[in-house]
């Protein structure tokens, strides 16, 4: 089952001029994340990655609706199989927020559908018919929205297979409703033989809010070991000071710095994409102020299905036309 999501859908009436935005992408946020963005403008870090703008009316040339290939890597419904080690399992594909940069908008909120019973069985026969998968990544969607039984079914089955030994959970629900991140829901990850890892999506300091920090601590407790996912972004983290305060933040709450992502090329987010070179320079400043705990590693997830590179100066060329 999935669990009700407590959400603020955006003002789609006719007279607003973002309602054709939310017509074409899923618009929601949450109480919680409004109360976040209360009395900020256009400009506000927090209201840029949650409420819609007309630019994401704007396709640019290079935009793409599976920017990272996930399709061209699908070998089952909710199952991407990119690296021999690990697969991707999107039980579901609904959020209790849309961020407006998401690289799979084109693909989750109204309408989609959680994986059916005999879905989630062939996945999972998939996977324990390759002894080469160690890990397995629940993304979404956000898996977290799942009823703690059905999480802790899941996670039950994939324990069940032998070759399987790491759990990794991608989610952004500490951030857009941490109150749902119950000690039970945290348990249902953690009451597992599997070594369970758990990757929040954080962009701003200012997401650590008391109330995410709390929900951090209960998975931490439960046994949880927690990193971080970001994404760069134009407007939102795109100077030094700003990515400085998250990574330090992030390991002052008990979470490694992981991933910072270059932008995907998802269709309408162009106004939030820096150029390559941009970001290296940022990241070359960022480590000059940074021990290697709080460092992540500069990434791209190239289009067509083809994996994540390191963004560092001896990186190979990111895309084929570079």
């Amino acid at each position: 089952m999935i669990s009700t999501a407590r959400s603020v859908t955006s003002r789609a009436m006719t007279d607003d001029p973002t309602a054709e935005v939310a017509a074409r992408y899923t618009v929601q946020t949450t109480p919680f994340l409004e109360r976040l963005m209360e009395g900020g403008g256009p400009d506000d870090a927090l209201v840029r990655q949650f409420r819609p703008s007309l630019a994401e009316l704007v396709t640019a040339p290079d935009d793409l609706a599976d920017p990272i290939g996930d399709d061209a890597r699908s070998p089952l419904p909710g199952l991407v199989h990119r690296y021999p080690d690990r697969v991707l399992l999107l039980p579901i594909k609904v959020c209790a927020a849309y961020c407006r940069f998401c690289f799979r908008r084109a693909v989750v909120g109204r309408g989609a559908q959680p994986l059916s019973p005999d879905e989630t069985a062939a996945a999972l026969d998939y996977i324990r018919a390759r002894p080469a998968i160690w890990e397995v990544i629940l993304s979404g969607g956000d898996p977290l929205l799942l009823s703690p039984r059905r999480l802790r079914e899941l996670v039950a089955a994939l324990a069940d297979i032998p070759h399987v030994e790491t759990l990794r959970v991608h989610t952004r629900l500490p951030i857009h409703d941490p109150d749902r991140v119950t000690t039970e829901l945290a348990e249902a990850i953690a009451s597992t033989r599997l070594a369970p890892w758990l990757a929040v999506h954080v962009n701003h300091a200012r997401e650590f809010a008391p109330e995410v920090v709390a929900a951090l601590g209960r998975l931490r407790r439960a046994g949880v070991s927690l990193v971080s996912q970001s994404v760069l972004l134009r407007g939102v983290n795109d100077d030094v000071d700003t990515l400085e305060a998250l990574f330090r933040a992030c390991v002052r709450h008990g979470v490694k710095p992981y991933y910072l992502h270059h932008p995907d090329r998802a269709e309408g987010t162009s106004h939030f994409r820096l150029s390559i070179d941009e970001g290296r320079a940022l990241v070359a400043a960022l480590n000059a102020r940074l021990s290697g705990l709080a460092r992540p590693t500069y990434v791209l997830d190239r289009p067509g299905g083809l994996g994540k590179v390191p963004l560092g100066p001896y990186a190979a060329q990111p895309y084929a036309d570079q």
